[in-house]
């Protein structure tokens, strides 16, 4: 090897060196040790091997359950109503014909830019026992009384899952809405020409060629609902008695509510992780797993 090929190969590690070394200190390290940590009881960081015995404790710890239950009800209603709606504006909006495209696109993109403390701030004034969804109701005559949005078991789940759907809904339109720019006008010519309408073509040639982005957006929307965090600190706190608490905020009290159980905690984190690669599995599988020539 001359001088160049041995200054040329000095000169890549050195640019990707220092951007590796970040990435292990502060990514690959924290998991490693994590999952040490899941092998180990105790107080605090007096820490000792105890085996399988956190995994197990999982099995039969009600909270846990409860925030597994509690995580995906969120998953499987919330999911499947944003990808939808995110599609559906995605089309509305992909229309040359429509005015004032560019401030709607905007306007449902801008929640999940949003302050996540104003986010909060104006869910729990919309959503309280005197905020306006519950007069809108009861001026409509929907209900007699107000409803206990942030404070009931019920309807602290129905609130959450309205939350998160108005701040990523807009998220996920924006990659529906470049995949639908990518595709070929001539196409949806062609089968206005053989007489589809628009129900036909949206399920002909539409849905097919968004297939990679949907695969995309269910992935990580799933992982981001299976990591459910922010929503319910801020408008329930995980309450009323656990009832709308979720996994990640489950680590959280076992870090920093409770009695310090690092070593269980890390066991929880774990225990999502392998909850997002078998559903990522799955998704690929029922998805993507067909290949074409």
């Amino acid at each position: 090897m001359n001088s160049k090929k041995i200054s040329s190969v000095i000169k890549g590690w050195l640019f990707i060196g220092f951007g590796t070394l970040i990435i292990v200190i502060f990514c690959f390290y924290p998991m490693i040790g994590a999952l040490a940590n899941s092998f180990q009881t105790g107080m605090g960081m007096n820490l000792h091997f105890c085996g399988l015995a956190n995994y197990k404790r999982l099995l039969v710890d009600p909270i846990f359950l409860s925030s597994v239950k509690n995580t995906f009800l969120y998953l499987i209603v919330q999911v499947p109503v944003m990808l939808f709606l995110a599609m559906l504006y995605a089309v509305l909006l992909n229309d040359k014909k429509l005015k004032c495209r560019s401030f709607f696109r905007i306007a449902i993109f801008l929640p999940c830019v949003t302050s996540l403390v104003a986010y909060a701030v104006l869910f729990k004034s919309l959503f309280s026992d005197s905020g306006f969804i519950n007069q809108m109701l009861m001026t409509l005559h929907v209900i007699q009384s107000p409803i206990h949005w942030l404070t009931d078991a019920f309807w602290g789940k129905i609130t959450i899952i309205i939350a998160i759907t108005w701040r990523w809904t807009g998220y996920n339109m924006i990659f529906f809405l470049s995949a639908l720019q990518n595709i070929d006008p001539e196409i949806y010519e062609a089968a206005e020409i053989d007489g589809a309408n628009v129900v036909q073509k949206f399920f002909s040639i539409t849905a097919p060629l968004l297939k990679p982005i949907i695969l995309f957006t269910s992935i990580t929307s799933i992982s981001g609902t299976l990591q459910l965090f922010d929503e319910v600190v801020n408008l329930t706190q995980g309450g009323p008695g656990n009832a709308t608490i979720t996994m990640s905020q489950y680590i959280y009290n076992l870090c920093f509510k409770y009695t310090p159980d690092f070593g269980y905690a890390s066991a929880v984190s774990y225990a999502i992780l392998l909850m997002i690669v078998v559903l990522t599995a799955i998704q690929f599988k029922v998805t993507g797993g067909k290949k074409h020539d």
